[in-house]
Order: C-alpha cells, then structure tokens, then sequence
C-alpha cells in the first residue's frame, strides 16, 4: 500500500503546476525561497513592473521567471549565492550606471548578479527596463 499512497503524492505534485498563471507560480518561488533570494527576485519584480506596467509575467524552462513586452526583457533566476537578472538582448542596451556585471563576453545577453546584502540602484535598474522595452518595440513594429 505504500508504494500507491507515494505514487499518488507524486501524482499531485507534478499535476500541481497546471493550470496556475506564471505570476502565481512566480509567487510561488518567491514563497518557497524563504531567504534573502525570495526577497531580492520579489523586490525585482516589483520594479520591473513600475517600470513597466504592461509587462507580462511568464514561468519557462522549466521554472525561470520571465518578463516580457514585445519580447523577451529579462530573467529572474535564483542560485545559491546569487540572484541573476539576465537580459536577453543586453549588449543592445546603454548601461550608462554600469549595472551589467555578468555575462558581459556574449554577442548579446547581459546579467546583473545580485548577491545577499546588496542594495539595488533601483532608478538604474528602471532606466535599463525602460531601455530594453523600448529597443523590442522598435523592433517590433520597426
């Protein structure tokens, strides 16, 4: 008997993703998270929306936050020691506060890791939103 009790256990688990939207399933993380890291992404968020309030909240890759408008802007993933914000067309952005400082050697992603204790520039960090929004519509409807 065990073994169908575990089975079912497993059962609602895997099936417990469907139908939820990704900003409730970017709840989730942030929840399940508990640490500075669920703060930092939440925090984040919170000012990707401010700068932009008609991004649209996706969950891709099997568990990475994604926001968008007209494309892709940025990620949100959580390692151990670091939280990554990774924009997808990067190298295309002014970054005249230096916030990249990751994946700075590629064509055209950049990252800005925040790591646990960092204070976030958080008027840059809209500028940098703003920038990417704005470079995907041009391309868009360009």
């Amino acid at each position: 008997m065990p073994n169908v009790r575990r089975k079912k256990q497993k059962e609602r688990k895997s099936g417990s993703q469907k139908g939820k939207s990704p900003s409730r399933m970017i709840d989730e993380r942030i929840k399940e998270l508990g640490d500075w890291r669920g703060k930092m992404l939440s925090r984040l968020r919170t000012l990707i929306k401010q700068a932009d309030p008609e991004v649209v909240e996706e969950w891709k890759w099997r568990g990475v936050p994604v926001w968008s408008h007209d494309g892709l802007i940025c990620t949100g993933e959580t390692y151990k020691n670091v939280v990554k914000m990774t924009f997808s067309k990067g190298a295309a952005l002014e970054d005249p506060s230096g916030l990249f400082n990751s994946s700075l050697d590629g064509n055209t992603r950049r990252a800005i890791d925040l790591h646990e204790g960092e204070k976030i520039d958080e008027e840059a960090l809209k500028a940098l939103i703003h920038a990417a929004v704005t470079l995907n519509a041009s391309r868009a409807h360009g």
